[in-house]
């Protein structure tokens, strides 16, 4: 380059108020400046990053090994009086299994899925699955001899207790069409199932808390003792 293009070069950005000391990101405003808010919100002994590793399968088909033996097992009784997975959480209306519990399989729970979907196509709705399959099914051929072990794998399946709900919905659908929803995807599935909408009621195990029923009165014994019974009556001998 000739010294006089190097010369105007070089005049044109002392005209644009440019030099080559001077960094091009120094007069840019830095993130704190543009939103003061996000230093004082995150703690420095707090990481802004999941350290977890991320689990792969999906709610039908876990990350296990198929070749790790499962035992049959059954399906969680709330003896204690818990009514965890009875109501509706996300969602506004919900499908609920209310007969006895079993285990459904991912093929009958995908058939149900693909049901819900197909009847609330071209609506803006959400659809949530409360339940995961995380049970290997293993099993033996027809007409096998007993024994020679647990047989190979088949199919995953999840374990659903009494009055637990599979799916729950929220959207822009009217009631009504969310309830045909439901209907045919109970349909597809073992067992009866209800509709029930979001502040119904809890369950426990058979019993659902309305009516004057609390939780209080399910734990307080039937029976009576005899000294709760006759008040007035000596102790008994010790």
């Amino acid at each position: 380059m000739k010294p006089n293009a190097s010369s105007g070069l070089r005049s044109a950005f002392q005209a644009l108020g440019i030099s080559h000391a001077t960094p091009l990101r120094a007069s840019l405003p830095s993130a704190t400046a543009i939103r003061p808010s996000l230093a004082a919100a995150a703690p420095q002994h707090v990481r802004l990053f999941s350290a977890t590793a991320v689990q792969a399968g999906s709610w039908l088909e876990p990350f296990l090994d198929r070749r790790k033996k499962m035992m049959k097992g059954r399906p969680r009784v709330p003896t204690g009086g818990s009514t965890k997975g009875t109501t509706v959480v996300w969602g506004d209306y919900g499908l609920r299994m209310c007969d006895h519990h079993r285990r459904v399989s991912a093929s009958q729970l995908k058939t149900a899925e693909d049901t819900i979907k197909a009847r609330l196509r071209g609506e803006k709705y959400r659809l949530y699955k409360r339940v995961a399959c995380n049970v290997g099914v293993f099993v033996s051929g027809n007409e096998i001899r007993m024994g020679k072990g647990k047989g190979s794998f088949d199919h995953w399946a999840a374990r659903i207790a009494i009055n637990q709900i599979l799916f729950e919905i929220r959207g822009q659908v009217h009631e009504q069409v969310i309830r045909d929803a439901f209907r045919l995807a109970g349909n597809k599935l073992p067992g009866q199932y209800e509709f029930v909408r979001k502040g119904d009621a809890p369950m426990v195990g058979i019993t659902k808390l309305s009516e004057g029923v609390t939780l209080e009165d399910l734990k307080r014994p039937w029976k009576k003792l005899a000294a709760e019974a006759a008040p007035g009556s000596a102790p008994p001998p010790s």
